[in-house]
C-alpha cells in the first residue's frame, strides 16, 4: 500500500514538472532561443540585447533611425501573440517588435556569428538578454 502511494506521488510530480517545462517553452516565441550560455538568441542563433534607455513596460522602444540601424530590432510577425515574460511593442514606423519583461529586444549589427556577444556592455547601455 505504502509502495502505490510513494509510486502515485512520483508519477503526479513527474507529470507536474513536465506540464510546467512544457509550459515555460511555449510561452517563449518561437523567434527567440535559449543559448547554452543562458542568453536570449534569435532563431538565427544571435544574440539579443535590451536597451537601459527603453523603458520596461512602456510599450515602445526608443532605439529608432539609425540607432536602429547598428541595433536591429527582433520583429514580431503580424500573427505573433505576446504571452508570459514575451510582448510586442509598437515601433515609431509601426512595425512590432518582441520584447522580454518589458524590454524590446535587438541584435547588434557588429555580431559577426551566432554565440557572438560583442554588443554587451556598449556605451554602458546595451545588455545581454537573459531569461
Amino acid at each position: 500500500m505504502r509502495t502505490q502511494q510513494i509510486a502515485r506521488s512520483l508519477i503526479i510530480v513527474a507529470a507536474l514538472a513536465t506540464l510546467a517545462a512544457c509550459s515555460s517553452y511555449a510561452a517563449r516565441p518561437a523567434a527567440v532561443a535559449v543559448a547554452s550560455g543562458g542568453v536570449l538568441t534569435g532563431a538565427n542563433g544571435m544574440t539579443l540585447y535590451t536597451f537601459d534607455n527603453d523603458v520596461a513596460n512602456s510599450g515602445k522602444s526608443v532605439c529608432n533611425g539609425p540607432c536602429a540601424a547598428n541595433w536591429p530590432p527582433l520583429f514580431a510577425m503580424d500573427g505573433d501573440a505576446a504571452s508570459g515574460d514575451y510582448a510586442i511593442v509598437v515601433r515609431d514606423d509601426g512595425k512590432k517588435q518582441w520584447a522580454f519583461k518589458g524590454k524590446p529586444l535587438y541584435f547588434w549589427i557588429k555580431d559577426q556569428k551566432p554565440g557572438d556577444a560583442t554588443g554587451d556592455g556598449v556605451n554602458k547601455v546595451w545588455r545581454t538578454a537573459k531569461p
